[in-house]
């Protein structure tokens, strides 16, 4: 199952809106086919396994097939997976974790019982659900999964006073924070990161045929049109004052503006992650200055962290988040580090709400299994 789940983060950056599945044909301990999940529409994981052993002239019926996720069950771009797992005939079918789609959500499962195929379920479930934590995410609570990627110096700067931020931290972990743009269905920033930087936004350092769609939180719709964030890929603009004749010269460069109600003087935040899970967005990088940041964390909307450390101090500065204060410890967001990595010279830090996890980790098992499994 963990070589079905390394071939599975090998399309990483192509499936979206689908999940990221991988499937494996054994025999005797012997990898007879492998296949991965294509880009939407293309065949799923289990159809590119049963095509190569086709074409490699191999017999499927009697083999083990590990798969990444539960086998679709229901007719969308393409047919359901399971038939055509219960035509191949194996021994054997073993599954990561259930899909929580409600139109699949165990009948996959239940339609290989039905044809006498044993069935194995929950093996390497929690290193499955990380490969499609946003997929889960949208079909169970209907909003996207939102990690917030942060870059910072030991005291906790990302800026000077003055606004300098370019850069703290090294080529590396630039580089590395790429791969968390390519993997997202949408990079989130703000204006005020806009009129400072005037960023990209866009996929550099990393090979992908799928770019993900750039967005700006934009209140006041305020952002200049010249800016470089505007380059003729897919953009949406979430604003609570549209302009019409702004937003159709806009509109000629692939920009899409979208009104949202507002939550006092800012966009309300709940709107637009509800309208992202709408819009089949599973998962959202957000690149943003101090409050925007904290307005996301405020909303309760951050379930993963991303954070790089650079070994440097800048004394006073402009703080990673910008949040309220707390009179109790208890009124704190948790979250549990996850990863440490070295990006030399600096480090990379990951860490998830704990319990927004375990919600996605528990939508995933059969009933009555053990969420912590």
């Amino acid at each position: 199952m963990r070589q079905a789940l390394t071939l599975a983060e090998s399309v990483m950056y192509i499936t979206s809106p689908n999940p990221r599945v991988a499937c494996l044909i054994v025999r005797d301990g012997q990898l007879l086919a492998s296949g991965a999940t294509q880009m939407a529409g293309g065949p799923h994981a289990e159809v590119m396994a049963l095509r190569q052993a086709a074409e490699r002239g191999l017999e499927v019926a009697g083999s083990t097939i590990y798969v990444t996720l539960e086998p679709c069950s229901h007719f969308g771009r393409t047919p359901p997976c399971v038939d055509a797992l219960v035509a191949a005939r194996p021994a054997r079918v073993v599954v990561a974790m259930h899909d929580p789609n409600p139109l699949v959500s165990g009948q996959g499962i239940a339609k290989l019982h039905a044809a006498g195929i044993p069935v194995t379920t929950m093996v390497c479930a929690a290193e499955a659900l990380a490969l499609n934590p946003g997929f889960v995410a949208r079909m169970t609570r209907k909003t996207p999964w939102v990690w917030l990627k942060l870059a910072a110096s030991l005291d906790g700067r990302i800026a000077l006073e003055n606004g300098q931020s370019q850069w703290i931290t090294g080529p590396a972990a630039r580089a590395d924070g790429h791969h968390w743009r390519a993997r997202s269905c949408v990079v989130l920033t703000g204006s005020g990161t806009v009129k400072a930087d005037d960023p990209q936004m866009n996929v550099r350092h990393v090979d992908t045929a799928r770019a993900p769609i750039k967005a700006i939180i934009d209140t006041r719709f305020e952002v200049d049109e010249n800016a470089r964030i505007f380059d003729g890929t897919r953009t949406w603009v979430f604003t609570s004052h549209n302009d019409p004749a702004k937003a159709a010269r806009l509109a000629e460069r692939n920009v899409q503006v979208i009104e949202m109600p507002a939550d006092g003087a800012r966009v309300n935040l709940h709107a637009v992650m509800h309208w992202l899970g709408q819009h089949d967005v599973n998962e959202v990088h957000v690149e943003a200055g101090s409050r925007l940041s904290g307005a996301l964390l405020q909303a309760q909307c951050v379930d993963e962290l991303l954070i790089y450390t650079a070994p440097v101090l800048l004394g006073a500065g402009m703080g990673m988040v910008c949040l309220p204060g707390m009179e109790n410890l208890s009124d704190a967001q948790r979250f549990q580090f996850t990863d440490t990595q070295s990006v030399a010279p600096d480090l990379r830090l990951r860490a998830r709400h704990i319990d927004r996890w375990n919600a996605l980790l528990q939508a995933v098992q059969p009933p009555n299994a053990n969420p912590n499994h």
